[in-house]
């Protein structure tokens, strides 16, 4: 039995794939405790883990980031991206620095396993001497020479123009990230650390082991992939032992027995203004012969007024069940949910409109398992058209179903904690 500290930011689509690699962890005997926000305590504690709550680092409510972050208050597009990652992400860090060394102070672990975007995971790591893994829930896509600039949404071009137009990139890319490199510098003094450590992208990722969600089919082709880099498919693929399946909403009959294809829509849980993707795709469905299910997430209000007579809607869905009756997904490109979507087979319609959603987008579209509309806010007609090509058109379900097997194939959750058992046996 081993001493395992994993950590997740406390959002529901990093708690969650977090939680459930945790308790795989604890089913195979080792003592796991799980660093998060308050929030997201009992639900580790609920498969076995041993919560530690934030207390130095500034908890907050997701459903309200703007309380505990001013400077994200009405924020969308870059400025919100910068935002998230200076002042949560990296500003937060020496914080649960403190708080890691304590829990260390007070039973030392033999390996730390955390999420990316909670930074304290490598400072603690470096202060302790701790062999460390990235347990990431969140796409791994690192720069390298055979592939554009990450963060910008942009597919591979050949050839020499496509070398000048990454290179010109890269050096754009850097520049713009000088802001957050300084800020990494500061939060490293402010945590007790000499500078290094990387930078702006690669700081976030262990060097020995990064447990990564997806697989190599939804990345770029790549000759320089970092022999650290393992991908697992799907971090929520347990077979329910995280107890992670959300209950059946009252009109589950209605997608048992549909006689029309069902479609899901979702918008996720961080963006969650339903004037971005979901009326559009409501209005853009309305007279199509579908069953439309929405997933609001648990921080959108409920939809008022009058629905569509196709149209199905609740809080949270049991993927699990819903996916494998899904005829084509709607999505704003949450790699989770993309993830689990393909891992059943299911071809997409993309609106990424910021953080990493861009990204998602456009490698969807790259291999051909869906339509990217490279917009975050798309008009129904584009919604409308995107559906009726990819329900009409073979070719998106077949590269939906390639990627699936893939996915299936790397074993998700079992992988994962097989990788950081891999990591204890290191010498």
């Amino acid at each position: 039995m081993a001493s395992v500290m994993v950590t997740a930011m406390p959002f529901a689509g990093h708690a969650r794939p977090i939680r459930a690699v945790a308790a795989e962890l604890v089913r195979r005997g080792h003592d796991v405790r799980a660093y998060t926000g308050r929030s997201y305590v009992d639900g580790f504690e609920a498969v076995g883990a041993r919560g530690v709550p934030w207390r130095v680092a500034p908890d907050f409510d997701e459903r309200d980031f703007a309380a505990t972050f001013p400077r994200m208050r009405g924020r969308k597009g870059p400025r919100q991206v910068l935002h998230n990652l200076e002042d949560l992400f990296i500003g937060t860090a020496p914080a649960q620095t403190a708080d890691l060394l304590a829990a260390h102070d007070e039973q030392p672990w033999d390996v730390l396993a955390g999420d990316p975007l909670a930074l304290g995971t490598r400072f603690a790591a470096e202060r302790t001497g701790s062999r460390w893994a990235t347990l990431s829930p969140v796409p791994a896509w690192l720069p390298g020479r055979d592939v554009p600039p990450p963060g910008l949404g942009l597919r591979p071009r050949a050839g020499v123009v496509g070398r000048i137009r990454d290179t010109a990139l890269a050096g754009v890319t850097r520049l713009a990230m000088a802001p957050l490199d300084r800020a990494y510098r500061r939060s490293r003094s402010a945590a007790g650390l000499p500078s290094g450590g990387g930078g702006f992208p690669t700081m976030w990722y262990s060097p020995e082991l990064l447990v990564a969600p997806g697989s190599a089919g939804l990345d770029y082709p790549r000759a320089d992939l970092p022999r650290s880099v393992r991908f697992v498919g799907d971090l929520t693929d347990d077979g329910g032992a995280a107890g992670t399946s959300a209950p059946l909403p009252p009109w589950w009959d209605d997608v048992l027995h549909a006689e029309t294809p069902v479609v899901h829509l979702t918008q996720g849980t961080a963006n969650v203004d339903p004037d971005d993707l979901i009326r559009p795709a409501l209005e853009a469905l309305a007279d199509e012969d579908v069953l439309v299910v929405v997933g609001l997430g648990h921080r959108t209000d409920p939809l008022p007024g009058a629905l569509p007579g196709n149209v199905r809607v609740a809080e949270m869905l049991p993927y699990d069940a819903l996916l494998p009756r899904t005829s084509l997904m709607i999505t704003n490109g949450g790699f989770g949910g993309v993830v689990q979507a393909l891992r059943h087979d299911v071809p997409l319609v993309v609106a990424g409109g910021d953080l990493d959603k861009p990204e998602v987008a456009a490698r969807v579209a790259w291999t051909g398992a869906g339509v990217d509309l490279r917009t975050g806010t798309p008009r129904p007609a584009a919604i409308r058209s995107a559906y009726r090509q990819v329900a009409s058109e073979s070719s998106f379900r077949e590269a939906a179903a390639r990627l699936g097997a893939e996915l299936r194939a790397l074993g998700g959750t079992r992988a994962a904690a097989d990788a950081v058992e891999g990591l204890l046996r290191r010498p």
